[in-house]
């Protein structure tokens, strides 16, 4: 069983608060999402982030095809950090960390994803080109978002 990681750390200007408010609203993953996944979410995001929350949603991830995601936040520390599991959806394994800290002239954000992709050895001989590069671009998507949504950090 082969579990991937990814990470990604990005800097903003803002105040950890705005950063916290932003980041903690499920209904802003939409802003930061690129169009063609066709993210669209379905219940869930209706309250401030708390711990046992799910959240459903829709995406399309590759090939145009629609596939219903289910997360679970299962951990939150206001204005440090939040995870996410994924219940059901297109991975066999996601766990996402999210943390959020102070630093001189802002705010710095890290991501780190631990994951396994579905179908086994097919699953795996597909990862490098297919599911890898699609992670790459959704978080510098997401990155180029976030500075267009807060300015760069300088």
């Amino acid at each position: 069983m082969k579990i991937y990681q990814k990470r990604s750390i990005q800097k903003l200007p803002i105040s950890v608060e705005k950063a916290w408010d932003f980041l903690s609203d499920p209904k802003n993953l939409k802003t930061i999402t690129p169009d063609y996944m066709g993210f669209e979410i379905l219940s869930g995001a209706d309250r401030s982030m708390y711990p046992g929350q799910i959240i459903q949603y829709i995406v399309t991830p590759i090939l145009g095809i629609k596939t219903k995601w289910v997360t679970e936040i299962t951990h939150v520390k206001e204005g440090a950090y939040f995870v996410d599991e994924q219940r059901f959806g297109p991975y066999a394994l996601w766990h996402h960390k999210h943390f959020i800290k102070p630093i001189e002239g802002g705010t710095e954000m890290e991501d780190i994803i631990d994951y396994k992709v579905p179908f086994g050895i097919l699953g795996q001989c597909v990862h490098p080109f297919l599911v890898k590069p699609k992670l790459k671009e959704i978080f510098e998507y997401r990155e180029k978002k976030l500075i267009e949504l807060f300015g760069e950090f300088k």
